[in-house]
């Protein structure tokens, strides 16, 4: 299969061999997009069957606490992200220097994993009380878990830019599998918050040490300052504040009709945004097997429309199920005590649909040596907690959130049309050095 090793280790990626130099043909994206598509449906349906069992196990106090802790992992994550999307660009963007790359990328998430642990640390006993922890245990769990978070996500960036779908499917599995199989073990012979974030930490551990053996011919050597070290760690940065952009404006729309709505509605608005969010997810393959043709020379414009189509097919499938069947999409939004939103389920779906194409949008910004389009992801945020402030109703809030990520999405589209232009009549060779990502 082209642009996949036939072993994971029998490979360099250097200028003459390996698999970042390997243009991977269609067969080998349909095939690398295959296993990656069901690594990530596993890994979702494995974390979300530990989360339903949690809570049934923990109680409600146990599980606010535990709850708690993973959303700040999840926005510790972002740094993973912005990890996992500039080490991807970089190496399809400079297949020759890959393995230096490489190095160069887990140097770095190592020392940012070390630092986001130590700031953790310190900030334990903070932590705990804001949360309302049971115990300062899991603070310090958490703080400690934030080290292999961060190098995953450098190694699954490392895979995906060389297009070693087979590693980085498996690298999925380990994310969700044993978070399942042993987090629910420990839940079920201890049911305590501790226990259960404990099995959220062995699915981060998992997937790292996994990604130290499929990496093992590429070592850290060495604590360098040079200029391409430099211009890595900006690009990490500016790649995690738009990834953190586009999370803010996905999860404050909830957070807003927390305030705005009575309790039965925002709850119903919570239970409707279930089905947003599985149709979001769905498609989540075709970004990480599309974002290295996206990052290399002369490929982006291709692969991008090629993303927003399959993107914009998959929704509109799970939209005409979600309009044609609404009794049966009531059952994954809670049920029957949901029933008040069971004639707006499909406008969830769109949702889930428009936000998806956001999500490529904002990758192929990421993508383009410097983009600036990110800012409009900060502006529509600001525009749709200010307009969200204004409605009373679940329709209301669906209607605002809907007008915003439309309206994203048309001007995103503009400027990806306008920068995949420009790079036909610009282009030029990303030097080693430059700086690039998002301005």
């Amino acid at each position: 299969m082209s642009g996949v090793p036939a072993e994971p280790d029998a490979t360099s990626s250097g200028p003459a061999s390996g698999p970042a130099s390997a243009p991977a043909s269609d067969a080998g994206r349909v095939a690398g997009g295959a296993q990656v598509a069901v690594a990530i449906t596993v890994m979702n349906l494995a974390m979300y069957g530990f989360t339903m069992s949690a809570a049934r196990l923990l109680g409600p106090t146990a599980y606010g606490g535990f709850f708690a802790v993973v959303n700040l992992m999840l926005i510790v994550g972002v740094l993973q992200l912005g990890l996992q999307a500039t080490a991807a660009r970089r190496i399809s963007a400079e297949p020759a220097h890959a393995e230096e790359v490489a190095r160069e990328v887990l140097r770095v998430s190592l020392r940012a994993g070390v630092l986001l642990s130590g700031v953790l640390l310190l900030a334990a006993p903070a932590v705990t009380r804001l949360l309302d922890l049971q115990s300062l245990a899991t603070a310090l769990l958490a703080a400690v878990a934030a080290v292999p978070l961060t190098v995953s996500g450098a190694q699954a960036g490392i895979l995906q830019g060389e297009r070693r779908w087979r590693e980085l499917a498996v690298l999925y599995l380990l994310m969700g599998v044993p978070r399942l199989a042993v987090g629910l073990a420990l839940v079920l012979w201890r049911p305590t918050e501790l226990m259960a974030f404990l099995g959220v930490g062995v699915g981060f551990v998992a997937p790292c040490l996994y990604g130290l053996h499929a990496l093992r011919r590429v070592r850290p050597r060495g604590a360098r300052r040079d200029r391409r070290s430099r211009s890595l760690v900006a690009e990490t940065a500016r790649s995690s504040q738009a990834l953190l952009a586009f999370f803010a404006l996905t999860n404050a729309d909830m957070l807003v009709a927390r305030v705005v709505l009575d309790p039965g509605d925002s709850g119903r608005y919570a239970a409707g945004l279930l089905v947003t969010r599985a149709v979001l997810f769905l498609p989540q393959f075709v970004v990480v097997v599309a974002f290295p043709s996206m990052s290399a020379e002369g490929g982006g414009g291709r692969a991008l429309v090629r993303s927003v189509l399959a993107v914009t097919g998959l929704g509109v499938l799970c939209t005409a199920a979600t309009a044609a069947l609404p009794g049966l999409a009531l059952v994954f939004a809670g049920g029957a005590a949901y029933a008040g939103i069971r004639d707006v389920l499909w406008l969830f779906a769109l949702l889930g649909t428009a936000t998806g194409v956001v999500q490529v949008l904002v990758y192929s910004a990421l993508a383009r040596p410097g983009a600036r389009s990110v800012h409009l992801v900060w502006a529509a945020l600001v525009a749709m907690v200010l307009l969200a402030t204004t409605v009373g109703s679940v329709a209301g809030m669906l209607a605002v959130v809907l007008l915003v990520d439309t309206t994203l999405l048309a001007c995103l589209g503009v400027a990806a049309s306008v920068g995949a232009w420009r790079g036909r009549g610009h282009a030029t060779p990303v030097a080693p050095d430059r700086r690039s990502g998002l301005g």
